[in-house]
């Protein structure tokens, strides 16, 4: 699985955020979801239109946004 084939972004659709193909749910949710501690059962349960592919591509997507982008970090220490 390719998340160039899950992960969409259109300009009329959700304001043009990155979201699962075939539905309205932003790549965000899922990953504030996953971050949250909720598992991709609960995820799943909670949005019927989401799939576990979905899931998991929105995980791949954002690994890729890190490898294109850096954010400010603290310094370590």
């Amino acid at each position: 699985m390719r998340w160039e084939d899950l992960i969409v972004a259109d300009p009329d659709v959700a304001h043009g955020a990155a979201r699962i193909r075939g539905t309205r749910i932003l790549v965000s949710v899922v990953l504030d979801n996953l971050a949250a501690g909720l598992s991709e059962a609960l995820i799943l349960e909670s949005y019927p239109t989401l799939t576990l592919e979905g899931i998991r591509a929105a995980v791949a997507y954002a690994a890729e946004l890190t490898r294109e982008r850096l954010l400010p970090m603290p310094a370590a220490v």
